[in-house]
């Protein structure tokens, strides 16, 4: 495996080593005796992948940047289009039939299955995998939120709807629309939740949807689709919903479980996960009983009038970034999300809504003359 690294390779950083002609190419002959010398070296599912990729073109030569590429466990989109119209059919069995797999690589393969919709990824994700670093992310907000959330109960001597408590605005951490200048507020908010129901369900969903893809994805694009669905979120309640406070982490639970729904629906002959159907049903009903539960409370006559009880716009905030951001980091696993259209596209519109809002909390309030609730 060592031949793979970048940094334990002298040659991969010496393109005159393959392609002495500066061409951009290196021969697939070239290719093939770095297989012979250095398969033995590789997993099965690896070499089978780097042999499909040797097969594929019929002019005799590989993108050398697809060899870079490889080279630095990272495969372009052309070098994926070159698997997947190869000569060479992949043809050995399923990842699902292998037998005398330990606990530890069962639950690799069934993660793979779980959140990749193609059997060469979820074989280059196998045989990649090495649980360095785990899945921080996700583990450690979840911990943090509880915390937070005994503290709170502790302090205010409530854990079924906190939120009704008279002393339960005071907190620095949720937004609060008198308090929007003080920016923290836009993301801490999420870790206030309205009471252990609202918890719950949050730190269900995002263990069970969040760690699986924080495992195959990494650290920094799932936290990047969870922290953009917390901000989206708060930003959409300031801008949609006024006068009402906000808590929890709805927006940044909704994002990522929007976006695996979204992922499982627009490559449902490739996700081979275990009563998917049924799955995605529970999914929604769970989201769905919590979205409203978040409209009836909103609603609900607040117990500390005039201030309205915390709105259920971050939830389609965090809809929003799932369907459009979100969907294109799962689409794209391990692929240079900057080589794709749609996703410059995605982040531009994200980016106007974010210098929108801003303007919007700066002038739309006095300008609108809203009456908000007071100071908490």
């Amino acid at each position: 495996m060592a031949w793979l690294m970048p940094r334990q390779s002298p040659s991969v950083r010496k393109p005159w080593v393959f392609d002495p002609d500066n061409t951009g190419y290196i021969s697939t002959e070239k290719f093939r005796s770095l297989l012979q010398r250095h398969g033995s070296e590789l997993d099965p599912h690896k070499l089978e992948v780097l042999l499909a990729l040797a097969d594929s073109n019929s002019e005799g030569r590989i993108c050398y940047q697809d060899f870079v590429n490889l080279m630095s466990n990272k495969r372009s989109n052309s070098f994926r289009q070159a698997i997947l119209q190869g000569n060479r059919r992949l043809c050995s069995k399923a990842l699902l039939e292998e037998t005398g797999l330990s606990l530890s690589q069962r639950l690799i393969r069934h993660v793979a299955y779980e959140t990749l919709p193609r059997e060469i990824d979820r074989k280059w994700y196998y045989d990649s995998y090495t649980c360095c670093p785990p899945p921080w992310f996700m583990i450690t907000i979840t911990i943090v939120e509880v915390a937070f959330f005994l503290y709170n109960g502790v302090v205010l001597d409530r854990y079924v709807l906190q939120v009704s408590h008279p002393l339960y605005l005071k907190n620095a951490l949720l937004y609060h629309p008198q308090l929007r200048a003080q920016a923290w507020r836009y993301l801490t908010y999420i870790f206030m939740h309205a009471g252990i129901e609202h918890l719950g369900l949050n730190v269900v969903l995002q263990l069970l949807v969040g760690v699986p893809l924080e495992m195959v994805h990494g650290a920094a694009r799932i936290s990047f689709v969870y922290i953009a669905g917390v901000v989206a979120g708060s930003l959409a309640v300031s801008v949609a919903d006024m006068t009402a406070p906000v808590v929890g982490s709805s927006g940044g639970v909704y994002a990522l479980v929007s976006a695996h729904l979204a992922n499982i629906v627009m490559n449902w002959s490739g996700m081979k996960c275990q009563f998917k159907l049924l799955r995605m049903a529970v999914a929604l009903i769970c989201m769905s009983f919590e979205f409203g539960r978040a409209v009836w409370l909103r609603f609900h006559p607040s117990a500390y009038p005039p201030c309205p009880h915390p709105s259920f716009m971050a939830h389609l905030g965090g809809v929003m970034v799932g369907i459009t951001l979100g969907v294109i980091i799962l689409r794209n696993y391990e692929q240079r999300l900057q080589d794709q259209t749609l996703w410059w596209i995605f982040l531009s519109i994200y980016v106007i809504f974010v210098l929108f809002a801003i303007f919007w909390n700066i002038f739309a309030y006095s300008l609108l003359d809203l009456k908000l609730p007071p100071p908490p």
